[in-house]
């Protein structure tokens, strides 16, 4: 299942899973919301004044699904697994109405934002929403500041994400089995956006609770900017390939210069709780073409936690064999055998 890109002030591009942009940064393409901090303190330090008062505000809608599943949805009717992207800018504000439309007790927690008690999303702060109810969950971001002593304190910039810490037991462990789960970006200024994006989530042996041949088919096409979101949840040690493209083991995914010395990676451990984010020039150096993107514990792959990125050519047309490669996929055997 997946969603479709929303943007708030602007966009443009193709961008395949549902994204929230606001603030002055826009015009650029991607699901956010923007502050920026003042000169003198940073937002989220003791004292400091905080953001410049930039504060996004919006509903989400927690769903049933098919077959058992659950998922977080931007209007009623939407939910997807995962959930849509939500991206901030760093020292801006996101208010996120939660309405439980379910007959299960569930919540909406983050990683990698500033929250109080009352929005961590977890039974122990009794901070979650029964079943039909509407709860106000509140995240906040900062920028990189001085702290003294020549050390500086990080900012929240970074790719990270969001899921539910109240199905099932006080952990969340059924919600997020379930589909209850998302990714949170947070944006830098200056920071390139993409013309498209994709979140995949390694969720025990599935990808977004799916597995091959169903696994999701990422489309893009040749000389596109695509950005990827990897997201790990479940029980099991996994790690992230992606076959003839490649990225910079650092916040972004990029180079920052020629004298930058980041490794570069095309395969990267994707745990339980874990998550990053790169962005690849779609068929740069190797063209277009179906390229696999799978979990390299090989028992894991040859069970089906493998999908396909699909380089179209630059018009948008299949490349020659790609329509051969996407037969053999959905046609294969997955656990070790083909069925030829």
């Amino acid at each position: 299942m997946s969603g479709q890109r929303v943007a708030g002030d602007a966009a443009k591009g193709g961008v395949s899973r549902r994204s929230v942009l606001t603030g002055t940064l826009a015009g650029l393409v991607a699901p956010a919301a923007m502050s920026t901090m003042t000169a003198s303190a940073a937002p989220g330090a003791p004292g400091a004044p905080g953001a410049s008062g930039r504060t996004r505000r919006i509903t989400m809608y927690a769903e049933s699904l098919p077959g058992g599943q659950y998922g977080y949805g931007l209007a009623p009717g939407e939910a997807t697994i995962p959930g849509p992207v939500l991206e901030m800018w760093e020292g801006e504000t996101l208010e996120i109405e939660l309405v439980n439309t379910t007959d299960r007790r569930l919540s909406i927690h983050p990683h990698g934002v500033n929250y109080t008690v009352d929005s961590d999303g977890s039974p122990l702060n009794a901070s979650y929403n029964e079943p039909g109810e509407t709860r106000t969950y509140v995240w906040s971001t900062q920028t990189q500041y001085q702290a003294g002593s020549g050390l500086w304190m990080p900012g929240s910039a970074g790719y990270w994400h969001y899921h539910d810490h109240a199905m099932g037991t006080d952990h969340g462990t059924e919600g997020v089995r379930k589909g209850l789960y998302g990714a949170l970006v947070v944006r830098r200024k200056g920071d390139v956006l993409p013309d498209r994006q994709f979140t995949v989530v390694f969720n025990d042996m599935t990808i977004n609770n799916q597995m091959a041949p169903n696994a999701p088919v990422l489309e893009a096409n040749l000389g596109e900017r695509v950005e990827f979101i990897a997201i790990g949840h479940g029980d099991m040690f996994h790690t992230f390939h992606l076959h003839a493209h490649r990225w910079a083991d650092n916040r972004t995914g990029m180079l920052e210069g020629p004298n930058d010395s980041s490794q570069i990676i095309d395969n990267r451990d994707l745990n339980p709780g874990e998550s990053f984010g790169f962005q690849v020039i779609a068929g740069a150096g190797v063209g277009p073409g179906a390229w696999m993107y799978h979990c390299h514990v090989q028992f894991h792959s040859d069970a089906g936690m493998a999908g396909v990125f699909l380089v179209r050519n630059e018009d948008g047309s299949l490349p020659d064999g790609a329509q051969e490669a996407l037969d053999r996929y959905r046609d294969h055997q997955h656990g070790g055998h083909a069925n030829h």
